[in-house]
C-alpha cells in the first residue's frame, strides 16, 4: 500500500506526538525525585534546627538554676 503525503505526515506527527508524551512522562517521573529529595533534606533540616533550639533551651535552664556555676555554651564550653 502507496501512503499519500498527508497519511506520511499524520504518522510523522503521531510518532512526534508519542515521543512528547514521553518526555513530559519522563520530566514529570524527575520532577517528582527532585521534590522528594528536597522535602527530605528539608525535613533533615527542621530536625537538625529542632535539636539545636532543645539543646539551647535546657542549658538555658540549667545556667537559670545555677547561677553561680559556671556558665556553658552549647558547644559545651565554660564561658564567664
Amino acid at each position: 500500500m502507496v501512503k499519500t503525503r498527508s497519511q506520511a505526515k499524520m504518522a510523522e506527527n503521531a510518532d512526534l506526538l508519542a515521543l512528547l508524551a514521553e518526555m513530559k512522562k519522563s520530566m514529570e517521573k524527575g520532577q517528582e525525585e527532585m521534590k522528594n529529595q528536597i522535602q527530605s533534606h528539608v525535613e533533615s533540616k527542621v530536625g537538625e534546627i529542632k535539636d539545636h533550639v532543645i539543646i539551647k533551651l535546657k542549658l538555658h535552664r540549667e545556667n537559670r538554676r545555677c547561677p553561680k556555676r559556671e556558665k556553658r555554651d552549647w558547644r559545651g564550653k565554660g564561658r564567664g
